[in-house]
């Protein structure tokens, strides 16, 4: 994956942006200055790449406005600019066309699509449809091999009419051509059943999208070709800048699942 293997990545989450219900009236290059070191931060303790999502941002709907667009493109591009060599996806709340038209125009490597890629859930701000319709469009128009990762049942959304998780992501792949899948579970228990349960049935990558601690990601990794992390490695708040310490622990059980 990627040309990695089981590969870590961490999740850059900028201050709110411009034109978000929470921005703060700071600017872009103080925006800039927060992202890069939270890049370099990961990068120092061996991370392959990073997520970046405009978290902060507040309660959205699922279509997002053109600032947002502007905002993340101009991070995603610098991002890239300063470390080439670490692997960039982009997840822009919660808008997949979106994701997609920032990541070609920044040349990242991946797009994420948290909620939803396929079938509909209900969510804080509403219902959110999937998009893979919409995507896949835009990715023809743009003659695009943005590879597209897609998260199947992302539990802080409600599904409008679940079927069983392996059916979703089966048909999420043979289907909606999504070229690797996001799985994440309340427990870490859940996390390697849900892995067993997709198995064989697709022949795409597994990433999961969340649960990770330095205590279980060994463990985890058996089951996965990759993880993504956020809260543990943030002092359990997303809200905070990266722990060096936290990140040192992690990537050192992320080595030892490789060894």
């Amino acid at each position: 994956m990627f040309g990695k293997k089981k590969i870590a990545l961490g999740m850059v989450q900028p201050p709110p942006l411009p034109g978000s219900y929470l921005y703060d009236g700071r600017g872009m290059e103080a925006i800039l200055d927060y992202t890069l070191n939270e890049a370099g931060t990961l990068q120092k303790y061996g991370f392959d790449g990073y997520i970046l999502q405009n978290f902060a941002d507040g309660p959205v709907k699922q279509r997002c406005g053109p600032e947002t667009v502007a905002c993340m493109t101009a991070l995603a591009t610098r991002l890239k600019a300063a470390f080439p060599e670490m692997i960039q996806g982009i997840l822009v709340n919660w808008d997949g066309v979106a994701s997609l038209a920032v990541a070609e125009a920044a040349g990242s490597d991946f797009v994420r699509v948290e909620h939803v890629y396929t079938r509909a859930e209900m969510t804080l701000c509403g219902m959110i449809e999937g998009q893979c319709v919409e995507v896949l469009e835009l990715k023809k128009k743009l003659g695009s091999k943005m590879p597209i990762y897609a998260d199947i049942y992302e539990f802080h959304g409600t599904p409008a009419y679940p079927i069983p998780l392996p059916q979703n992501a089966f048909e999420t792949v043979t289907g909606a051509h999504a070229d690797g899948l996001l799985l994440s579970a309340p427990t870490p228990e859940k996390s390697i059943e849900y892995a067993q349960s997709v198995r064989g049935l697709v022949e795409v990558p597994l990433i999961l999208g969340g649960g990770t601690t330095g205590d279980n990601v060994y463990e985890l990794l058996q089951h996965y070709d990759g993880v993504c992390v956020g809260a543990w490695i943030k002092n359990g708040s997303l809200q905070n800048p990266v722990d060096p310490e936290r990140a040192n622990r992690y990537m050192a059980e992320v080595e030892r699942a490789r060894a």
